[in-house]
């Protein structure tokens, strides 16, 4: 289908040092899938020091936003929000860029926010399928999500996909509180303000190169503490980035 431009969709990528696997999932994300939107790809680079950047602009990224060194993916997800807005997009997706979610499924994780029956949306892999996840991996996904459905009184799925939609308000009233990882925090932000989630199965399997930054201590220590942080704030429905006064128009650098 040729799009008429009337609106964009921006599927924004986090890497670090993912050389191996960010063309492969630039070159499946699909760009004509929806006559009324333009799909627009910015990969926000969180300090790599590998052939990352180079990888992509190659592949096809429409930008590259880069940070000076790594600051954690949470910060590279807020980036991605923020420079979403600014390329002014009307919905903003979410991957990761170590292959194991599906790109083309893009179109059906966006699809409940384009018929606006949701402002947030996960592509769920235990409501889909899942191939070669380790036990330790399942266990730390179920207890997180568990934490996250009884803080919220909601039930949740997959509380830590890395495949997620965001509707144009929700982009601009998400507040991530945290560098080091995004899950939990954006999560509870977000439904705490009252916008609508809802999950969509996905086919998902682990990367076969390159490696997770995740370490279960690691994790747990910076985890916990964000999301007693985050359930102690006010849960204001309003512009963050009308809010946040470093929030600046510094937009990445075209590919």
């Amino acid at each position: 289908m040729k799009s008429t431009g009337n609106k964009k969709l921006v599927v924004f990528i986090p890497a670090h040092n993912e050389e191996a696997n960010i063309a492969s999932v630039i070159a499946r994300v699909p760009r004509d899938f929806h006559p009324k939107y333009d799909v627009k790809v910015i990969i926000i680079d969180d300090g790599s020091t590998d052939r990352t950047v180079e990888i992509a602009k190659e592949a096809g990224a429409d930008y590259v936003h880069s940070f000076e060194k790594n600051r954690g993916l949470g910060a590279a997800v807020r980036e991605g929000l923020r420079q979403s807005c600014l390329l002014d997009a009307d919905i903003g997706l979410m991957i990761d860029a170590d292959n194991e979610y599906p790109p083309e499924q893009i179109p059906e994780v966006v699809a409940p926010i384009m018929d606006r029956t949701a402002d947030y949306t996960f592509g769920s892999r235990f409501k889909g399928s899942i191939a070669g996840m380790k036990l330790h991996r399942r266990l730390g996904n179920y207890f997180f999500t568990l934490l996250q459905s009884v803080l919220l009184r909601k039930w949740i799925y997959d509380g830590q996909s890395g495949m997620r939609g965001f509707s144009r308000e929700a982009m601009e009233c998400a507040e991530i509180i945290h560098d080091y990882n995004y899950a939990q925090v954006l999560t509870l932000n977000l439904l705490r303000k009252g916008f609508r989630l809802q999950e969509v199965p996905i086919a998902y399997k682990v990367r076969t190169q390159g490696q997770s930054f995740i370490k279960f201590r690691q994790y747990v220590n910076s985890v916990i503490p964000a999301i007693y942080k985050e359930m102690k704030r006010p849960a204001l429905r309003g512009s963050s980035l009308a809010r946040n006064s470093q929030v600046r128009d510094t937009s990445g650098q075209q590919a």
